[in-house]
């Protein structure tokens, strides 16, 4: 084995690094605790540690001190959790010099696959000279269980498919100052493009078959890998289904009793404790999200309905089966995972008479707390009066003066006894949202 890891070592450490579009994250190093890198399969993790790597080399730090393993590599799959101690070994008869005088910068990729990885990170943080960075599929690397298993040592950090901005980076389109009508327009058709191919790294530049085969690729392995395997999951069929049925009703409420019911008129003898799981389950894997409903009592936001969406409004397109499925479902999914990114504090507020307004956000570090209404299209009067009423009477009764509806292409601003409310088209909604990420321990992150 330890041949074997010389020889990924030195293979690695001769590459050219495939950096691909620089994120716009910036990770708060912390003495003595490793990085962990969490989110969907496929949104990039891989390639953001290459660009740590490649920032380190620019600051001076020698390739040679940096030390990466993957281990999905096939040569690593008898690698056991009690003999992890051999790749420091494989390590300093490569380079003995370096052993407790220069710093070495590990790098390990989907550690989670071996059995007991934490005690050995854990003993590279308090006896070696080492800084440590990991990524891991969500459903293997949970914050919860590593805060739990590291004693601490570790601070966790979400990664999701490509920004609006970010696909702008891609793109090679600036987006800091949107207001020439030239630029503006550049910008508008690139939403265009966005809105049709979402945000996951690989699918930009596909043709609209490759990208819905990869998006079906990606949906099957987040279930059965990252649900169902890691679950052992004697029943995946009914895992899938549920699945599925709520990929086509995204944006829609939802209670534990109705998917209860959908799954036994399929003939599945699934539990309520067992959907309930399922839905977690999907929300740590970061492939469907649950909201609730705004409410002082947590008793009462658990047993009133749920609204389900999706990390990725594109990858919607290419799951569902169309038939409940709209885009002004699509248009709310895509302003969800935008609010998402900045905090996992969002819920639906429903007001005194019953109004709905899709998203209340909880105050945060720099953000403030928002409410958002999402409207496709305003041009209908009773639609207009409608969205505006329900947020207005939000506004009163949350003592908020600024509300914004979200629509496809309109804006403006609507001045009401209680404050303003902005218009805005979804293009600039997602350019205006702070450059502000959380860590999953809720410390604030600046953004590039």
């Amino acid at each position: 084995m330890i041949d074997i890891l010389k020889e990924l070592i030195l293979d690695f450490q001769e590459i050219d690094l495939q950096t691909g579009v620089p994120r716009r994250v910036l990770i708060s190093l912390v003495s003595g605790k490793a990085t962990v890198c969490i989110g969907v399969r496929r949104s990039g993790k891989s390639t953001f540690m290459f660009q740590l790597m490649k920032k380190l080399q620019e600051a001076g730090v020698s390739r040679q001190n940096i030390l990466y393993l993957n281990f999905f590599d096939d040569r690593l799959h008898n690698l056991q959790y009690d003999s992890l101690g051999v790749i420091l070994e494989a390590y300093f008869l490569l380079y003995p010099e370096k052993k407790n005088t220069e710093k070495v910068y590990c790098f390990f990729d989907e550690i989670q696959v071996i059995p007991g990885w934490e005690p050995f990170v854990d003993r590279l943080l308090r006896m070696e000279k080492c800084e440590v960075y990991i990524t891991g599929s969500s459903a293997r690397m949970l914050s919860r269980e590593i805060a739990t298993q590291m004693r601490g040592r570790a601070l966790s950090w979400e990664m999701f498919p490509f920004s609006f901005r970010e696909f702008l980076d891609y793109k090679g389109i600036e987006s800091d100052d949107p207001h020439s009508s030239k630029k503006r327009l550049t910008i508008q058709k690139s939403f265009d493009d966005y809105w049709v191919t979402g945000g996951f790294p690989e699918v930009a530049g596909l043709s609209r078959m490759l990208r819905i085969k990869t998006h079906q690729e990606y949906f099957n392995a987040m279930l059965f890998r990252d649900i169902v395997e890691r679950h052992d999951i004697s029943h995946p069929k009914a895992v899938a289904d549920l699945a599925h049925w709520l990929v086509d009703n995204i944006g829609s409420l939802y209670s534990i009793n109705n998917l209860t019911g959908y799954l036994k008129s399929l003939g599945h003898k699934a539990p309520k404790y067992a959907v309930s799981d399922y839905l977690e389950w999907f929300e740590d894997a970061y492939v469907l999200f649950t909201v609730r409903i705004f409410d002082a009592s947590l008793a009462r936001a658990n047993t009133n309905p749920k609204k389900i969406y999706c990390v990725d409004h594109a990858l919607v397109t290419s799951i569902s089966s169309g038939i409940l499925l709209n885009s002004g479902h699509l248009l709310e999914n895509l302003v969800f995972t935008a609010l998402r990114r900045v905090t996992p504090d969002i819920f639906y507020y429903k007001t005194k008479t019953g109004r709905e307004v899709d998203f209340i956000t909880v105050r945060q570090g720099s953000l403030s707390r928002m409410l958002v209404q999402v409207c496709e299209s305003m041009a209908d009067q009773q639609t207009r009066k409608r969205e505006i009423t329900a947020l207005s009477e939000a506004m009163v009764e949350l003592k908020l003066s600024h509300g914004t509806i979200v629509t496809r292409n309109e804006e403006g601003e609507i001045l009401i006894d209680s404050g303003k409310i902005e218009v805005v088209p979804a293009w600039r909604f997602l350019l205006n949202m702070p450059d502000i990420a959380f860590s999953l321990d809720n410390s604030p992150v600046s953004m590039e």
